[in-house]
């Protein structure tokens, strides 16, 4: 288990409910997988089914109190089933995490529109009206409530063939600053997370990307997804009432610096 077990353990969220999206694996579930145990129910989904089940049976396993949404983060009908199940489930909700997305790589001159149109769905259509669906009713219930973006280092820093990833990213970051005046006079903040490079079960397929992120990371090694959840949970938790419009960005210092991986 890891060193801050005895942090993981503290019942931060108990009795609240969450719903976050695209937390099948790697960022998402962790945060997911660290909500449960800190007491909180979770609804979790995953546009894969089968992700989505082994997610929950694993949270389940160590205790936590979660539920398989399996189902399309874009679709608008799909959303707004979450946000219902949540309340008939558990009576409230509490936190809503923005967590599914898509990455497509392109060179700007041949990127089709195709391609444009899925991206934006998934990425900033799907956030939107997650967030918009989780605070109608969060400004129903009057207890306030918790939003979160997940954006990425990429809307900050050029990266080669993934100018429309960085800009659905940084719209994420203006979408969650644009929304404070409608939002916190409900008590709801809404902020964002830009990870750097994090090691998921996607990446560590790349032999290369823990030795090419470690060389060019202040820190001296890329991040993992324990990290970006424990910057996600303090934003999610009552420690950061206060904090709203603001994008934390998890890195190392990369962005500081900004070597061009190579």
């Amino acid at each position: 288990m890891p060193d801050n077990q005895a942090f993981v353990l503290e019942k931060t969220f108990q009795h609240k409910t969450a719903i976050i999206t695209g937390a099948g694996q790697g960022i998402g579930f962790e945060i997911a997988r660290q909500l449960a145990l800190r007491g909180a129910n979770v609804l979790l989904n995953d546009l894969d089914a089968a992700f989505a089940q082994r997610a929950t049976e694993h949270i389940a396993a160590e205790g936590g109190n979660v539920l398989a949404m399996p189902g399309d983060a874009s679709d608008l009908a799909f959303l707004q089933t979450l946000v219902d199940e949540a309340v008939a489930r558990f009576g409230q909700l509490d936190l809503a995490i923005a967590n599914a997305g898509i990455t497509t790589y392109g060179d700007f001159f041949e990127y089709s529109p195709e391609s444009f149109q899925q991206l934006v769905s998934v990425n900033l259509q799907g956030s939107f009206f997650l967030a918009q669906f989780a605070a109608r009713q969060m400004k129903a219930q009057g207890t306030g409530g918790r939003i979160l973006f997940m954006s990425s280092v990429t809307g900050h820093q050029s990266h080669r063939h993934l100018a429309t990833y960085g800009m659905t990213k940084a719209g994420l970051e203006m979408l969650a600053r644009g929304l404070v005046l409608e939002l916190a006079p409900h008590q709801i903040t809404v902020n964002a997370i830009a990870p750097g490079a994090t090691l998921t079960e996607r990446t560590l397929h790349d032999p290369a990307y823990a030795e090419t992120w470690q060389r060019i990371t202040p820190t001296g090694r890329p991040a993992t997804v324990e990290d970006i959840a424990h910057a996600a949970l303090f934003l999610l938790s009552p420690l950061s009432g206060q904090i709203t419009g603001q994008t934390l960005v998890v890195d190392g210092g990369w962005t500081a610096v900004s070597p061009e991986p190579g």
